[in-house]
């Protein structure tokens, strides 16, 4: 394939760019996608996380209140953490914690880890895992007074409990 800019060289870079829902794809030889600014890539630095997280972080700040969230430690506010994409100290962490909970969500579909378990490791692992999990979804629907789902994870974790000691048996 023809780079689409020079019509000259052999394709070696092909960008699909979605924003807002439209789609726009380039096909561009090494010397056209590096002076192409609307993708904005340095081919002479290595892929850098912090220009792809900052990416991602497109959530507009509502207040300028929250804009001027300031870390104590190292005085970085959340402005500079959106156009940088990178802490300042370890304090920051707990500091952005409210606005980091949507951006890990929005990366890995949930915001909880919670380890990997090898594929053979025994049925009583993974239902006490899953215990864990329907115990911390109770104590959540209780705060916020959804007590219908709250009787249902209740039954549930009982139906765990009955297997965790039939296991044990």
């Amino acid at each position: 394939m023809k780079c689409e800019s020079c019509g000259e060289n052999e394709a070696k870079f092909h960008f699909t760019k979605i924003y807002n829902g439209k789609i726009e794809e380039k096909h561009m030889c090494e010397t056209c996608a590096a002076n192409d600014y609307d993708f904005d890539f340095d081919f002479d630095n290595h892929f850098s996380m912090n220009k792809f997280f900052t990416g991602l972080i497109d959530e507009p700040v509502k207040d300028v209140k929250e804009a001027e969230l300031r870390c104590e430690k190292c005085g970085q506010t959340y402005s500079q953490f959106k156009n940088e994409g990178r802490f300042g100290c370890d304090e920051c962490y707990l500091t952005f914690k409210n606005k980091l909970n949507s951006l890990i969500k929005g990366l890995h579909g949930h915001n909880h880890h919670s380890g990997k378990i090898p594929k053979h490791s025994s049925q009583d692992i993974l239902l006490k895992r899953e215990k864990d999990d329907l115990k911390r979804e109770l104590e959540e629907s209780i705060k916020e007074e959804r007590f219908e789902k709250a009787a249902i994870l209740r039954d549930k974790l009982k139906d765990i409990s009955i297997k965790l000691e039939d296991i044990k048996e």
